[in-house]
């Protein structure tokens, strides 16, 4: 049984202060969690959250790093930075990277393999436009980037992958994909996997949903047969809200 990995993204939001303040409220409320709580935050709040966290079942992540150990990379950060902190999870890959800053497939992979060569458990964001998805191609589309961010890593490292499946239409718009759509999607993406690392390997991988998940929405998702999680943006900044999707099976219906 995979168990659920329910992960916030604050993206370029929170100051260091607020990042302590919304942790020490959040802590108390998700303290009976039967699933995995990450906090992805901004590289500033890094160091006051895994303080904050400390001693308490939230894990905190970065959102995005280099692939190099270290060089001339001016405003970057690396993996074994990261690492020296204290930092377990990282986002690669996400839309808006992809969209803004250049971020390819290739970087994709390579910032993948930085991630395991340091122990750190990436967070892959696949996803199709709403031009793709009108194509018809969307399923095309995530399953081969879902191919070339995992290109050259063993079974044991794809088993440790986390993909989030985001519907780039739905991210920050409130759209959500139905239940059924999400779900139908990450089961391409396992069936991708099992394709190339066998159903044993497939069926170990966490495949979160993220794309407008919030706590009127997140048990109907959960629920579902190949949703392993959700990658949560909005709904993460606030302790309630985001506490509410954590703990989704106290929900009633």
């Amino acid at each position: 049984m995979r168990r659920k990995v329910i992960a916030g993204n604050w993206k370029m939001n929170m100051l260091p202060n607020e990042a302590i303040s919304m942790i020490t409220e959040l802590t108390p409320l998700v303290k009976e969690a039967d699933c995995e709580v990450v906090l992805c935050v901004p590289f500033t709040d890094l160091f006051y959250s895994l303080l904050t966290a400390q001693g308490t079942n939230i894990k905190i992540g970065a959102q995005n790093m280099h692939f190099e150990s270290k060089g001339a990379y001016t405003g970057e950060v690396s993996g074994p930075m990261l690492k020296s902190i204290g930092v377990e999870y990282v986002i690669i890959g996400h839309s808006e990277r992809r969209q803004y800053f250049n971020e390819t497939d290739e970087t994709v992979n390579k910032k993948v393999k930085t991630a395991f060569a340091n122990n750190l458990r990436p967070i892959v964001c696949v996803g199709e436009s709403l031009e793709q998805r009108e194509a018809g191609i969307a399923f095309e589309v995530i399953t081969e980037q879902t191919e070339k961010a995992l290109e050259g890593l063993d079974e044991n490292q794809v088993q440790n992958t986390i993909i989030a499946y985001e519907p780039i239409w739905a991210i920050g718009t409130g759209k959500t994909a139905t239940k059924e759509d999400a779900n139908e999607a990450c089961k391409k993406i396992r069936e991708k996997i099992a394709k190339i690392y066998g159903q044993n390997t497939a069926e170990r991988v966490i495949i979160q949903y993220g794309g407008s998940m919030k706590s009127e929405n997140a048990k109907e998702l959960l629920e579902m047969s190949d949703i392993d999680g959700g990658l949560i943006g909005g709904a993460s900044l606030k302790a309630d809200s985001f506490a509410k999707i954590v703990n989704f099976n106290t929900i009633h219906s």
